[in-house]
């Protein structure tokens, strides 16, 4: 299993090294918009750096939550939670939470 919380520290601590963004968080959620759109574009068109493309979210996202002071890997444990007791129906052919 990763230890999240470590990985959130190395990718940051990558970003200062190497002189990347650690200020802007609008720019984050774009790069992280942008990596997603490439990730999607690899998918559609069957490339072959289809996990390359997923990494590069995982590591802006894990980037933006160390930039935001947010232990992501809690976030993800917490709302896997509630998910899993979260109930659903079908409601005009569309999964609805209750």
């Amino acid at each position: 299993m990763l230890d999240l919380p470590k990985l959130q520290k190395e990718i940051y601590d990558n970003k200062v090294a190497k002189g990347f963004n650690t200020t802007n968080i609008e720019q984050e959620f774009c790069f992280i918009h942008e990596e997603t759109s490439e990730a999607y574009r690899a998918y559609r068109k069957k490339l072959p750096d289809l996990g390359e493309e997923l990494a590069d979210v995982a590591i802006y996202l894990l980037g933006l939550a160390q930039l935001l002071n947010i232990d992501l890997e809690k976030e993800i444990v917490n709302k896997m939670e509630i998910n899993k007791n979260r109930v659903y129906k079908m409601v005009n052919g569309d999964l609805t939470k209750v």
